[in-house]
């Protein structure tokens, strides 16, 4: 199937191929006649399948170019996703030779400059995070009332965020008739009551993937036993010569200690976490694009709310407290049937975590670095699954624990029954060990 049988509009069709997207993904092949059916949908599917694509693409075809109302109103948790959906949305928009309004409201940017602009016109297509959105609405400059599509994109990090009241309120002030869409990695007990509240009999699909992580990753185990974490990742990232590497930690103060210690050791290093500032985290965006960094230290915001492409190696810091991240990071290389290898560090406390991963169906490869090159190592598990030897006992020995087994032993008995057991091991060594001196002496004399 190619994306020309859906026959979208002309402007649509070449926004496409100009991605050079040219066949839709499973989740589109599935997803995209369902919203162009008008259904409310509830769609499950792993990171980087191609949903932005897949509400996009029914949304523009749908859309009136010349009405002068909000049509769409799209919800994300971090400004880096909503930025991330306005830049697709963008580029399909301008391929339309009738103006397009696309908006992007995030914090952290002008709200009185957006204000007066909505006072001349109000945008088609509304993309933001919750908080801005609804401020906007609250106020009575952004009139959504009259919108027939709501898209609530990565609904469950909407959740771990604490946004979904406010998008709860958002939903409340929309037509009783709109389309609503929900897009999510997995489907939380927690989004129940709001699926129910406000989606009318809605499609239910969960799009089911034969790997967890793309099989274009090669994912490798480091173990960081006695070893000194920073310069055992700096000692890495010399071995590895990659395009882009993301390198991801587990909070901001670790975030911040690991990057110090590789730009002072002459590495371009980008430092993306929640502290920093939206137009920092901007600029540093930009400047990521324009491959200013081959290194990049994040939280798990970035694993979750920015795309960014060209990404050739991962590492992980330490193994994610919520191992539902871990696929997330990891989801950062191998995409676009490109080859991409994961790299994650651990310590022996690790080990019920890793048991846990592997469950999921991830498999791990032992590797460990030498004179500047990765080689396979020894699997962590070689002393679990050794396999144990036992010293045979013969008969005379054999009757005397089933002696001894009869009654209780007491401790002076069972020092007599196990120096018994010594001596005759004992004797046994010694007669081996003379029979072998006597056959090499034989030896030694035979002539020939």
């Amino acid at each position: 199937m190619s994306f020309n049988d859906f026959n979208f509009k002309p402007y649509i069709r070449e926004a496409l191929a100009e991605l050079k997207f040219t066949n839709p993904t499973e989740v589109q092949q599935k997803l995209i006649p369902v919203v162009r059916s008008g259904r409310d949908l509830v769609g499950e599917s792993k990171t980087g399948s191609g949903k932005t694509h897949t509400f996009l693409l029914p949304i523009f075809e749908k859309l009136d170019e010349n009405s002068n109302n909000v049509q769409v109103v799209i919800t994300a948790p971090s400004r880096e996703l909503a930025t991330q959906i306005y830049q697709a949305t963008k580029q399909i928009a301008e391929k339309s030779e009738t103006e397009i309004r696309v908006v992007n409201y995030v914090g952290g940017t002008d709200k009185l400059r957006q204000i007066e602009k909505l006072k001349s016109s109000q945008p088609h297509i509304v993309i933001g995070t919750p908080g801005r959105i609804y401020d906007l609405v609250k106020s009575g400059d952004l009139e959504i009332y009259k919108a027939h599509t709501f898209v609530v994109d990565e609904a469950d990090m909407t959740l771990d965020m604490g946004f979904l009241d406010t998008v709860d309120k958002i939903a409340g002030t929309l037509p009783k008739d709109v389309q609503i869409l929900v897009f999510s990695a997995t489907i939380p007990q927690k989004l129940q009551p709001f699926l129910k509240k406000y989606l009318t009999n809605p499609v239910m699909e969960k799009i089911k993937t034969t790997t967890v992580i793309a099989d274009t990753i090669d994912n490798w185990l480091v173990s960081t036993k006695g070893r000194d974490k920073n310069a055992q990742i700096l000692e890495i990232t010399k071995a590895l010569n990659p395009y882009l590497a993301m390198i991801f930690v587990n909070t901001k103060e670790r975030a911040d200690e690991l990057h110090s210690y590789l730009v002072s050791n002459g590495l371009k290093v980008a430092k993306i976490h929640g502290d920093i500032p939206p137009r920092e985290r901007k600029r540093t965006m930009n400047q990521i694009k324009k491959l200013s960094y081959e290194y990049i230290v994040a939280t798990d915001l970035a694993a979750r709310g920015i795309d960014i492409e060209g990404v050739s190696h991962v590492i992980n810091d330490a193994i994610p407290q919520d191992l539902s991240f871990f696929v997330h990071r990891v989801g950062r290389t191998g995409r676009n049937d490109l080859n991409g290898i994961a790299i994650t560090l651990y310590k022996p406390s690790d080990d019920s975590d890793i048991r846990e991963l592997e469950k999921m169906g991830i498999k791990f490869v032992p590797k460990m670095l030498k004179n500047g090159e990765f080689q396979d190592t020894y699997d962590r598990d070689r002393r679990a699954n050794r396999e144990k030897s036992y010293q045979k006992l013969d008969t005379e020995m054999i009757g005397l624990v089933k002696k001894k087994k009869q009654k209780k032993l007491n401790q002076a008995t069972r020092k007599k029954f196990n120096g018994k057991l010594m001596k005759k091991r004992k004797r046994e060594r010694r007669a081996a060990n003379r029979a072998k001196g006597r056959a090499e002496r034989k030896a030694r004399k035979q002539t020939f």
